[in-house]
């Protein structure tokens, strides 16, 4: 098992590394024990993880109210909780339990 994710229930928790202000909104892959992920937002004023949180819902096939950030709302370190994820996006490699 990966160290970037764990499963609670029905819900996955991911960590994850922002780079707010990329060119493009992209899960580049893993970065140690979490997944970097490129988004377009800059991070003022919660921007960034409105954005961050709308990004991984489409990734994952839930609706943003399904998307929760757990720690880390003003670094760029962060824990993000998906409820019932119906997809797996093809950059990370995550098996249910």
């Amino acid at each position: 098992m990966a160290d970037f994710y764990s499963w609670q229930g029905d819900s996955l928790i991911i960590s994850c590394r922002l780079q707010p202000k990329a060119s493009n909104d992209a899960i580049v892959g893993l970065l140690g024990d979490s997944v970097k992920i490129r988004i377009t937002a800059p991070p003022i004023e919660g921007k960034a993880n409105a954005h961050l949180i709308k990004f991984l819902a489409k990734q994952f096939g839930v609706a943003k109210s399904s998307i929760t950030i757990i720690s880390g709302d003003l670094g760029r370190q962060k824990r993000v909780k998906i409820e019932d994820p119906r997809k797996i996006p093809e950059q990370l490699t995550i098996e249910r339990n």
